[in-house]
């Protein structure tokens, strides 16, 4: 019989005088959802991802199966949690990187990859489980997917940061794409990653140190004349295809994406 999922922890002070109303997120609510986050990834690393249920996982946390369906609806939003996690935790190690004076692209490519298989280390026994479902592009933990909106959207503005704070000139046809194929290259990375079995992942350590310096080099060389038609294609390929590619499983048909200003022009009614 499916448990009934209980008012939020916090109603009580929703039910009291404006002037008496706790915050919106109470730090006590904040503490449990990273206390069943946290029980989480032990148990996907002792036991497995598939092998680990929600009631597991509350009776390790010490709290109402219940309680964790409130904060956590399926297992699937905890590994979101475990993104948005890694996304965060990404951004605030390479902010140093991206708001230095370091105005070379190899170098700023360099750091923020590094820096990923940094905050990463700690999971790598168990990523490979997590990928199993990634892979599904029906999945909602596929990258491309719309649940993973939120980490992917905010890899892609790292990246946006490592190019805006460079010294290369850009040509301005790759400048929006651009961004979008560096956090496909990043996931690349992740993917040799996972598979990466050598001693403190020093392969991908060496991939990322070769790897940097190649694509810094095809950056800069994308604004000469001659290379033009390959950036136009470039351009054009990612518009077709790596926007939707969680839309594909669904559609068959690659749509092309529509602009930020576009969607809020159709929601608002207001033209941007």
């Amino acid at each position: 019989m499916k448990e009934e999922k209980p008012a939020d922890p916090d109603s009580a002070a929703a039910a009291a005088p404006a002037a008496e109303k706790a915050p919106a997120k109470a730090p006590k609510s904040e503490q449990t959802r990273t206390l069943i986050l946290e029980t989480a990834l032990r148990l996907f690393k002792e036991r497995g991802y598939d092998k680990t249920t929600m009631r597991a996982i509350a009776q390790e946390a010490g709290v109402s199966v219940g309680n964790a369906y409130y904060y956590f609806s399926s297992k699937e939003h905890l590994v979101q949690g475990f993104y948005d996690r890694i996304a965060e935790e990404h951004q605030a190690a390479v902010a140093d990187i991206l708001d230095s004076d370091e105005k070379d692209l190899t170098a700023r490519i360099r750091g923020v990859l590094l820096g990923w298989l940094d905050i990463a280390e700690p999971y790598h026994e168990f990523a490979a489980q997590f990928f199993k479902n990634a892979a599904d592009p029906d999945s909602p933990l596929s990258p491309f997917s719309p649940e993973s909106e939120g980490p992917r959207e905010a890899a892609i503005e790292v990246h946006r940061r490592v190019i805006a704070g460079a010294s290369v000139k850009v040509d301005p046809e790759l400048a929006e794409p651009l961004p979008q194929l560096l956090w496909l290259q990043q996931m690349g990375l992740v993917l040799f990653w996972v598979y990466d079995r050598s001693e403190g992942c020093a392969n991908s350590r060496r991939l990322v140190e070769r790897l940097a310096p190649v694509t810094a080099r095809a950056i800069s060389l994308s604004r000469f004349r001659l290379l033009r038609p390959l950036v136009k294609e470039t351009h054009d390929l990612l518009a077709d295809f790596m926007p939707t590619a969680a839309g594909m499983a669904a559609s068959g048909k690659p749509k092309r994406a529509v602009p930020k200003a576009k969607r809020a022009e159709k929601k608002t009614g207001k033209k941007v």
